[in-house]
């Protein structure tokens, strides 16, 4: 494994998408450091500083700004029509928020992330590939605006060009989060366990209630990241 000392100058590193698990950092600076790690929760779970596992006040903190997230890994059917419910409701409040904000807003990338509309779109297509394809079962689910990221990119290679309207990207994803909503209107508890496979790798299994969950982690996912770059837009002069 390689390692840096005190003579490699590491200030302003930029890491994306890299695998820091395990690594260890000894009389480091880190002033001003900014990680984003969406899967603290995955392996062990834990980020030590100072002795100090910080995950625990992490996800207690994100669940204080975004009420409703603890709600996202519900496991009976009431539960995850309350976390659903609450999901579309902070979307609601944000999309306000974004189309309040000066015109071409939800057009706008920060730091090469995705606009504000490439997030919604990504998430339709995140809809169709758990639902559609993971839950439902459907060989072709996917509409053509989907937003797509690398690990889909070789299969649906060709939705990279399609840019619609604002207002058709509502449209597509009102529909998915309303397919969501009428399907955990019905689900059974025996429909949750029900044996399902990965619509990415099909050789590992899931179930219902797994691919919904991962629904819900993206759901709340990307809308961290909308908030946090709607508020770098906001603080421009």
């Amino acid at each position: 494994m390689p390692t840096f000392s005190e003579s490699d100058d590491l200030r302003g590193a930029r890491f994306v998408g890299a695998d820091l698990s395990e690594a260890v950092m000894r009389g480091v600076q880190i002033t001003g450091a900014d990680i984003d790690a969406p899967w603290l929760l995955e392996g062990d779970g834990s980020l030590w500083v100072n002795g100090v596992d910080v995950v625990p006040f992490v996800e207690a903190e994100l669940n204080r700004r975004f009420p409703g997230r603890s709600l996202r890994r519900a496991t009976d059917p009431d539960g995850l029509r309350a976390a659903w419910s609450a999901l579309e409701g902070t979307w609601e409040r944000t999309l306000a928020r974004a189309l309040a904000m000066p015109t071409g807003t939800v057009d706008v990338s920060v730091a090469g992330e995705w606009s504000f509309a490439q997030t919604l779109r990504h998430l339709v297509l995140a809809t169709d590939m758990w639902l559609g394809r993971g839950v439902l079962e459907i060989a072709q689910p996917f509409h053509p605006i989907g937003q797509v990221d690398t690990q889909s990119q070789g299969e649906l290679e060709s939705f990279a060009t399609v840019t619609p309207s604002f207002d058709e990207v509502l449209e597509v994803r009102a529909g998915r989060t309303g397919m969501v909503r009428d399907f955990l209107a019905t689900v059974t508890p025996e429909e949750l366990a029900a044996s399902r496979r990965n619509p990415h790798n099909p050789e590992f299994p899931e179930t219902t209630l797994s691919c919904l969950h991962v629904i819900l982690e993206e759901e709340w996912e990307h809308h961290r990241y909308a908030v946090r770059d709607l508020d770098v837009i906001a603080s421009r002069p």
